[in-house]
């Protein structure tokens, strides 16, 4: 089905208060209307910035959720190179409350939702978004009104997410652009294939909307079962990454079905890893 957009929240973990506290977030236009640091006077916009997110189904419905959940974090985390940005779906409430709960999530990552319940009341499941602190600006007084942009090296938060789970960021050497980070589950039936493709409609308007002109990337599970769904995205103007990089003829790149080999499988899918510039 198609879902209506509302507020989305980022937070990070208050050591000293030992909460989830929400982590300001306005529109690139208040981010430059604020009076800029020296540093930030002399950000040189030509450079760009590397980013690495990885999209993850963790599946709700086979047996230890949580454990697997844990296991799934603990892997990326321990991994060489661990991502800026890591997707969560099918992320069900006992799975999300262990990992807020989890000492490196509250430690080393920003979440989305740690206190709005809707985003889990009546549902088995539903997105999670998890930023780096090492690459986010989570400092709740580097983004107050009325002061500097203090994110130093880092991205800044950008325009209020409304609706999915999309997350707008401020690359620190392009203080006045905003880029969509866009999390998705889409419909998983054979026959929900229309409601597919007004999502997909949605999901462009939400990388081209006012205020966000610096464009976006949009991952997760976009169950595309059936043979119509690999038009959709050219309907759209979206570019497919794994298409541009292998072209179609290249690998199918599946993720479903991955690790089924193992005794007890981590998900009935798999994490794959993109790294862009912006």
């Amino acid at each position: 089905m198609v879902t209506s957009r509302r507020l989305r929240t980022l937070s990070a973990f208050d050591r000293s208060a030992r909460t989830w506290r929400p982590i300001p977030s306005r529109t690139a236009q208040s981010q430059v209307a604020q009076r800029l640091s020296p540093t930030s006077r002399n950000i040189d916009t030509s450079r760009t910035q590397r980013l690495s997110l990885l999209p993850w189904n963790i599946d709700a419905f086979s047996s230890r959720p949580v454990s697997r959940a844990n296991l799934i974090l603990s892997h990326l985390l321990d991994g060489p190179k661990s991502p800026d940005i890591i997707f969560l779906q099918e992320v069900t409430p006992d799975v999300r409350a262990s990992l807020l709960d989890n000492p490196r999530v509250r430690a080393a990552l920003l979440v989305t939702d740690t206190g709005d319940q809707t985003s889990v009341e009546g549902v088995p499941f539903a997105t999670m978004t998890l930023l780096s602190s090492a690459r986010f600006a989570s400092d709740l007084d580097s983004q107050e009104e009325g002061g500097s942009i203090k994110g130093g090296g880092k991205f800044m938060l950008g325009c209020v997410s409304r609706g999915w789970a999309d997350v707008g960021i401020i690359p620190p050497t392009a203080p006045g652009t905003v880029f969509r980070l866009v999390n998705v589950h889409l419909d998983s039936l054979r026959d929900t294939l229309p409601y597919r493709a007004q999502q997909i409609k949605l999901l462009a308007d939400v990388v081209r909307e006012p205020g966000c002109g610096g464009g976006g990337i949009i991952a997760g599970d976009f169950n595309a079962i059936s043979p119509k769904d690999e038009g959709l995205v050219d309907e759209n103007d979206l570019v497919d990454a794994w298409v541009a990089l292998h072209e179609r003829a290249g690998p199918g790149g599946a993720t479903w079905g991955v690790g089924e080999s193992v005794e007890i499988p981590w998900s009935d899918h798999y994490g794959l890893r993109c790294t862009f510039t912006i």
